[in-house]
């Protein structure tokens, strides 16, 4: 084997470690299946790969050709199997039970056949296998893409290149000596593309399993417009947020005053549109350790438990004052296929920034937050807070500078 094709190999069991690590590390707490599922999937494409390369040591000749049949076998088997779940094909637990066992008795039947040929035509016989298989999977994800199903298309693209990974791994094991280096390359390529392919349709498949938990876990007070709680019981937040004694928690409430003129004008589409891109967008700044709450009608509430100080406060309503300005062309159709776009919107945002000590109520003090970003509607920079040494709500700057008092007496106040 040349350097090249070790070369390629190498990236594409580099992409597997890679994928397996994701799987792992980033959706097992999040979404067990998934993680469970595409990580066989990966290991058992990986021990394929190996074997058909021959490259596990102390094994060669007969022995090894059984055992490339063997795992052949097995692993068309369970990727079939897993594939099928995938796309749905089996609705009950029933029959997806009858499923599972019909596999195991076809890949035991199918062992034992193998361990009755000569080593080198049991090889054959498992590769024609694996094939057989492919094309029964490929028929199945064209029956899912048929019917509009995003993981059917993933699977029917990916597929085809598992077929062009397996050809050139069956190749090698059956003439490793006449095999040319452009088969090792297109076989890694393939696996890689398949691995790629269906670890997306798995994520796409399983993905709403995620949120459907959020729903559950927070009941009839959750927002799925925004995708965010909808209520929060203060008692139990009050609890989360001293958790430091000494130590207050920050919120910022952003109002959107326009929000409301905006459904009077275009209707409730648009208005839908208008607040799911606002949410995404509070979302994506990823602020570490906030909760992001939806209130009613047209403000969002950001808690901060244990803020490092008033100036980051301060710079969290900035960043959240930049985000949300920024222009959004609506949809207005409640049929978003039809492709009509609506009006530029642009969100009239006011803050209001609170920095409380532990002993207060979160309700109040969401409260409080709320009617001091209406009343930033009014200011230049669009963003206020409450001095009390003039027990009024004052406009807090955009500029460092003409803000230093206002964060001074803002940290005094908490």
């Amino acid at each position: 084997m040349s350097a090249v094709s070790i070369g390629f190999w190498g990236a594409f069991f580099g992409s597997t470690a890679f994928a397996l690590t994701v799987a792992v590390l980033a959706f097992w707490r999040a979404a067990p299946k998934v993680a469970s599922t595409t990580s066989l999937a990966i290991l058992l494409s990986c021990a394929y790969a190996v074997l058909f390369l021959g490259w596990v040591p102390g094994l060669g000749g007969v022995l090894l050709m059984r055992l490339q049949a063997l795992v052949g076998v097995i692993a068309a088997a369970i990727l079939c199997l897993l594939l099928f779940i995938l796309l749905g094909t089996f609705r009950t637990r029933r029959s997806q039970s009858l499923a599972r066992w019909a596999a195991i008795a076809a890949a035991l039947a199918a062992s034992t056949a193998l361990l009755a040929l000569p080593p080198h035509v049991g090889l054959q016989f498992a590769v024609g296998i694996t094939f057989l298989v492919a094309g029964a999977a490929i028929l199945v994800s064209m029956v899912s893409a048929r019917r509009g199903e995003r993981a059917g298309w993933f699977t029917l693209a990916g597929l085809p290149c598992a077929c062009l990974g397996m050809a050139g791994l069956d190749w090698y094991a059956l003439r490793a000596a006449a095999t040319p280096w452009q088969v090792h390359i297109a076989g890694a390529m393939g696996g890689m593309g398949f691995i790629a392919c269906f670890g997306t349709a798995m994520w796409s498949r399983y993905a709403y399993l995620i949120e459907v938990r959020n729903v559950v876990s927070h009941g009839p007070n959750f927002d799925p417009v925004s995708r965010m709680p909808t209520y929060v019981d203060g008692d139990a937040l009050q609890t989360a947020f001293s958790g430091i004694p000494g130590r207050g928690y920050g919120v910022v409430v952003v109002s959107l005053s326009n929000l409301e003129a905006l459904e009077q004008l275009h209707g409730r589409a648009a208005y839908n549109h208008a607040v799911f891109v606002c949410a995404s967008r509070l979302r994506r700044l990823q602020f570490a350790g906030v909760d992001l709450i939806r209130l009613p009608e047209d403000s969002f509430a950001l808690l901060t438990q244990h803020p490092e100080s008033a100036q980051h406060l301060i710079d969290q309503a900035r960043r959240i004052l930049r985000r949300l300005t920024r222009p959004i062309t609506l949809q207005t159709s409640q049929h978003p296929d039809e492709g009509l776009e609506g009006p530029v919107w642009e969100a009239s945002v006011g803050l209001g920034v609170i920095l409380e000590p532990t002993d207060c109520s979160v309700d109040l003090v969401i409260a409080g937050a709320r009617s001091i970003a209406r009343s930033a509607w009014s200011f230049d920079s669009c963003m206020a807070w409450f001095d009390e040494v003039t027990n009024s709500i004052c406009e807090l700057p955009l500029d460092d500078r003409e803000s230093s008092m206002a964060r001074d007496r803002l940290a005094t106040a908490a």
